[in-house]
């Protein structure tokens, strides 16, 4: 038993060794592995100023818009009220008093008892008569007048001058035209 002893002792120490050389571990040299900056600071630079760029070309783009929308509306207003003036001339144009003064002044006469045709059988409705201006539809209104109350009778009263007065008189209307020259040239100095 000592022999088998001796040869497993001999045994575990050559097992144990073999073992610990192939389970052996070794230092490595750790190797600076740092990561490059400059292409990491050149990425973000790109991407900063390409953000900037991109913000005014942005900004620009949405001023142009502005302006040109601006624009637009101030011509959609001007052809607006050019149009709201057309509309209103054509109303006056339109005017069938405005038409019936026109006529009256190249000669035509309105009549005053028309007569009308039934365009179905053609029949004649009413008893024409010929239009003459002596019986023809007044075209404009009578002025209308005011009430009696609203036009009074004017009044004039004349003071007869005396002597002492007409030389009192006449130096009054002196000074009088001598301030209403000087009110003159006051409101002349004042408009400039």
């Amino acid at each position: 038993m000592s022999a088998q002893m001796f040869q497993a002792r001999s045994r575990v120490p050559r097992i144990a060794e073999a073992a610990v050389e192939r389970a052996r571990l070794t230092v490595v040299p750790r190797t600076p592995h740092r990561a490059a900056r400059v292409p990491f600071v050149v990425l973000v630079s790109l991407l900063l100023v390409g953000g900037v760029a991109g913000l005014l070309c942005f900004n620009t783009s949405m001023q142009q818009a502005s302006f040109t929308a601006t624009a637009m509306e101030d011509q959609a207003a001007r052809l607006d009220a050019k149009q709201q003036s057309l509309n209103m001339e054509l109303d006056a144009l339109r005017d069938p008093q405005r038409v019936a003064v026109r006529a009256k002044h190249m000669g035509m006469v309105p009549p005053s008892a028309p007569a009308f045709i039934r365009l179905s059988d053609g029949t004649v409705l009413g008893k024409p008569t010929p239009a003459t201006p002596d019986n023809a539809i007044r075209v404009l209104p009578l002025p209308t007048r005011k009430p009696k109350n609203l036009r009074p009778t004017p009044v004039v009263i004349e003071a007869k001058p005396s002597a002492t007065d007409g030389a009192a008189s006449a130096d009054n209307a002196g000074k009088a035209g001598t301030k209403k020259s000087h009110d003159r040239h006051r409101q002349q100095g004042s408009q400039r």
